[in-house]
């Protein structure tokens, strides 16, 4: 993977410590700051201290957790230590730029080892605390652990929030949280989800972009609904780009499209996002929500390609059809764009996405396959070959260990717009149920 938007002068290792107790929405943060880094080609790995506790304990109680329990403090520091140890060498290995620690790190003597440590090795610590008092953002949070945590797999759910409650009050009793006795470390204490943020000596420009990115994030249960526009006029002839209109297959999917949302999303509030195009407009507009158009949310530009088919391409630029096979995700047209530059200007759609709560997205392929790719977290070798289909309203929901994905067909057939890797340039007709 090439490394992109880091400057020759900074510090090319970064390990970004995450600060807090549990149920703060550390494990979140984490997976969005390793899947954004990931999504800007920023080659990013996070390492989990309980993934390594649970090699020797895999389903321990609050007890294990007392300051007072030595041999719980023992192989609590034993997988600490395995965990930076294992980043460590993928920094040398694997030439990698971000590695973030997640774990509690909830002292001032654990957090000064880590510091000292990664220093040693020409690593640059950035601490990064989600500090919070918000009893029912905690609670949701518990709840949220109870059912997705690795500790407590299998476990009566009830017993598991009781377990987990008793552990959060054993790590209070030693609590630290980053305050001015830590003024020489960099770092970004996040309160009450960003309801009030303090930075402190941010060093270079990396750090600096994953502030803003975490100050942008929120730990509230939220969904996001992702919608390709009902099939076009330009989809049945196989022609790229354009403003066509919908087809008449394309229109009854609109008008079937709120009763598929209602159903999704109930009584929750929902803000409805489209591009500038009339097709995904034409798709929106019996959704009964507020809607904003996005210029950024526009289909990936073909340049000199627009309106034409992939059998024309072929034919007229063969050197140019055979290199975006071979690289579709770097390869550009001609006055156009290639994958790249679309996740380039959809990254203020990501910082307001992430902002948001419930949002339903109706843009176009290549835009919404660099949507998904980031919350899913998918290469960017694969994202431009995924398949998302017409006529499909695709649900996900951000959790703390993974983002939950369902797809909704609406039942109504449209043409396949979907071309594999090597295969014919020629249109297909076939018509997907």
């Amino acid at each position: 993977m090439t490394n992109y938007g880091i400057t020759p002068t900074e510090t090319p290792r970064l390990c970004v410590v995450m600060v807090g107790l549990p149920a703060r929405g550390k494990s979140l943060i984490t997976q969005k700051i390793v899947r954004y880094l990931s999504w800007l080609s920023i080659k990013a790995r996070s390492f989990n201290v309980g993934s390594y506790r649970r090699l020797q304990e895999a389903h321990p109680s609050a007890d294990f957790f007392d300051v007072h329990n030595a041999q719980g403090e023992r192989m609590r520091r034993q997988a600490a230590e395995l965990a930076v140890k294992d980043m460590l060498e993928w920094f040398e290995t694997s030439d990698g730029v971000v590695a973030i620690l997640d774990a509690t790190n909830s002292t001032k003597a654990r957090r000064s080892w880590i510091k000292e440590l990664l220093q040693g090795h020409g690593v640059e610590p950035f601490f990064v605390e989600s500090w919070c008092n918000d009893k029912e953002l905690i609670w949701n949070n518990i709840m949220d652990v109870k059912t997705t945590s690795p500790d407590y797999v299998g476990q009566d759910p009830e017993e598991a929030a009781k377990d987990f409650m008793a552990r959060i009050r054993k790590y209070e009793e030693v609590y630290e949280t980053l305050d001015e006795t830590e003024a020489e470390s960099s770092y970004v204490k996040i309160i009450n989800v960003s309801s009030q943020v303090v930075i402190n000596k941010i060093r270079s420009y990396l750090q600096s972009r994953i502030v803003y990115y975490v100050m942008n994030l929120h730990i509230k249960r939220r969904c996001i609904w992702l919608s390709r526009h009902g099939e076009s006029e330009y989809n049945l002839t196989g022609k790229l780009g354009g403003d066509a209109n919908l087809s008449p297959r394309g229109e009854m999917y609109a008008r079937k499209l709120p009763e598929l949302v209602k159903e999704a999303v109930g009584d929750r509030p929902l803000t409805v996002w489209t591009s500038t195009l009339r097709r995904t407009q034409q798709t929106a507009r019996f959704l009964p929500y507020p809607k904003l158009a996005w210029k950024a949310l526009d289909e990936l530009d073909a340049g000199v390609c627009d309106g034409m088919t992939y059998e024309e391409i072929e034919q007229k630029y063969p050197e140019d059809f055979a290199a975006r096979d071979k690289d579709k995700y770097e390869y550009r047209y001609r006055g156009g764009e290639s994958y790249r530059d679309v996740v380039t200007r959809l990254e203020p759609i990501i910082m307001e996405l992430e902002r948001q709560e419930n949002i339903m997205i109706v843009t176009h392929q290549a835009v919404l396959r660099c949507i998904y790719a980031y919350f899913m977290n998918v290469p960017q070798d694969r994202s431009p070959w995924m398949v998302v289909p017409l006529h499909t309203l695709i649900q996900l929901e951000p959790r703390p260990y993974s983002t939950n994905e369902t797809r909704v067909p609406a039942n109504i057939p449209a043409v396949s717009t979907y071309r594999e890797k090597g295969t014919s340039s020629k249109h297909s007709t076939e018509v997907v149920e």
